[in-house]
């Protein structure tokens, strides 16, 4: 293996990038044409164009992939997160095309993909699943007398997805068919697929994952849980390694299961098996992403691997160089910064950044796709860069990452960045006890203040209308009145509203 193709855009390409040249690997980035001018397109040792901005006719189109592959000489694909991350479809025609996938086998993609079999097979291998139905409910009534038997409240679920897509909470008989159709319907959009099942509503859960990894040669070990329970419609806001509600008996205990579950699939690569973690102490099975996840760094900082790398490895056929065992050390935390409004209900924002400032110093990580100068649409996800950091302890890196927060400057466009900072500032989160109803109680609450002077990037606007102010100012001996062509710095200040009164 000497040159991947990386089949993805934004700040987990410019991952796989980095990781590819200290492997000693080319690196080659595919682009739609709003991402001509990216970060990971310069970043790469060549660039191909798939097609328009729309993602069906780019990152999701997989003749065109392939056919990138091999016209730049490519060996091998990684998928990054997203788009085709997880379709044994992809995987197959990567290697029908004699290219090396890097990830798992299509047969492990496609058993964990469709959730009833999933769920099938965790049970014969001992994994605990939420009480539900191992099998598709043809109809409403079908699916009553499953609520019936494990009792209310329920969860409807798409068989063939996940991300909140197709899921209906159902607390009661007269609810159900109402619910049942609905939840077809938007599983039917989203996946082209309505199957449901029923599962247990677990009230008040934590959200909790672990991280596996696996070699060709039958090794499998595990690297601890992270804590992802901070979620907005199912989608991740915040996560943490290691979480505040797992001791290490726990953490043994939900590893060995998540290694049986891995292995009950022939799981070769990354890949994280999410479970539920009950006020009791009980866990169980949920899903398992078969990729690399986007909140992998905080277990790279406390268990000291480099995941990336180790996926280029064992791709290419080398053994797992993770020991098992591993303890976690320290604590880390990732906030995702997104290109979202948390004011306004988290309305994703497109634009220019104008200006950026990212922070630094010790044990502070960004891991980001985007610059100043890059144009934010609406084709893809909002997700601009996720701020990681590392402390000696939970409290240490709470601490640290508000500091992180503080520093980052970003204008242009609206970011998480506010609502972060206030979660970081709540002693509820402090504390540790929260679970996955964190948004809908305390996290709404944090929100309904609007941002303060101390919130707003008033330094960066400062300097923009500064140096407006010096650059139109008449010079002596001069009969002009300077050069009155708008600045970058002024564009940003009047995006953030505010008025020269100098």
């Amino acid at each position: 293996m000497k040159r991947v193709l990386v089949a993805n855009r934004g700040e987990i390409a410019v991952r796989i990038i980095r990781a590819c040249r200290e492997e000693g690997l080319q690196a080659v980035a595919v682009y739609s044409d709003a991402d001509r001018h990216s970060l990971h397109v310069r970043m790469a040792d060549e660039a191909v164009r798939l097609g328009p901005a729309p993602a069906a006719e780019s990152y999701l189109h997989i003749e065109r992939i392939i056919e990138a592959a091999r016209r730049s000489g490519a060996d091998a694909v990684h998928p990054g997160y997203g788009f085709l991350a997880e379709r044994a479809e992809f995987a197959e025609a990567v290697e029908d095309a004699g290219l090396i996938f890097i990830g798992p086998p299509a047969a492990a993609i496609r058993a964990m993909g469709e959730k009833t079999e999933a769920r099938r097979r965790m049970v014969a291998a001992g994994v605990p699943v939420v009480p539900g139905s191992t099998a598709v409910v043809a109809a409403a009534g079908e699916a009553l007398e499953e609520a019936r038997r494990i009792g209310f409240p329920i969860l409807l679920k798409a068989a063939a997805g996940g991300g909140g897509k197709g899921m209906r909470r159902v607390n009661s008989e007269g609810e159900l068919p109402a619910a049942f159709r609905q939840a077809s319907s938007e599983a039917a959009k989203a996946f082209g697929d309505g199957s449901l099942y029923v599962e247990k509503l677990i009230e008040g859960p934590r959200h909790v994952e672990i991280q596996v990894f696996a070699d060709r040669y039958g090794n499998t070990v595990h690297l601890g849980e992270r804590e992802c329970s901070i979620q907005r419609r199912h989608q991740k806001l915040i996560e943490e390694s290691p979480s505040p509600a797992v001791n290490s008996e726990l953490r043994a205990r939900m590893g060995e299961a998540a290694v049986r579950a891995a292995q009950a699939v022939g799981y070769v690569n990354a890949g994280t098996v999410e479970f539920l973690l009950d006020r009791e102490g009980r866990f169980y099975f949920l899903e398992m992403n078969t990729r690399i996840q986007v909140e992998h760094p905080v277990t790279e900082l406390v268990y000291g691997v480099d995941l990336v790398r180790e996926q280029l490895r064992v791709a290419r056929g080398d053994r797992l160089s993770i020991p098992q065992g591993l303890s976690p050390r320290g604590h880390a935390i990732e906030c995702r910064i997104t290109a979202e409004d948390p004011f306004q209900g988290f309305l994703p924002a497109t634009g220019l950044i104008a200006f950026l400032s990212v922070p630094s110093g010790p044990g502070v990580r960004w891991d980001g796709g985007f610059e100043a100068g890059s144009e934010i649409g609406l084709f893809y996800d909002s997700l601009l860069a996720k701020l990681v950091v590392w402390g000696e302890n939970r409290s240490a890196a709470i601490r640290r990452m508000a500091r992180a927060l503080e520093e980052l400057v970003v204008v242009g466009v609206p970011t998480s960045q506010p609502f972060h900072l206030r979660v970081m500032r709540d002693p509820g989160f402090a504390s540790g006890q929260y679970d996955i109803e964190y948004m809908e109680t305390t996290g709404m609450e944090l929100l309904r203040r609007r941002p303060a002077d101390s919130e707003l990037d008033l330094a960066a606007v400062a300097a923009a209308l500064a140096e407006e102010a010096e650059r139109v100012k008449p010079q002596p001996g001069a009969a002009g009145q300077g050069d009155r062509r708008e600045s970058v710095w002024l564009r940003a200040a009047r995006l953030e509203g505010v008025q020269w009164f100098g």
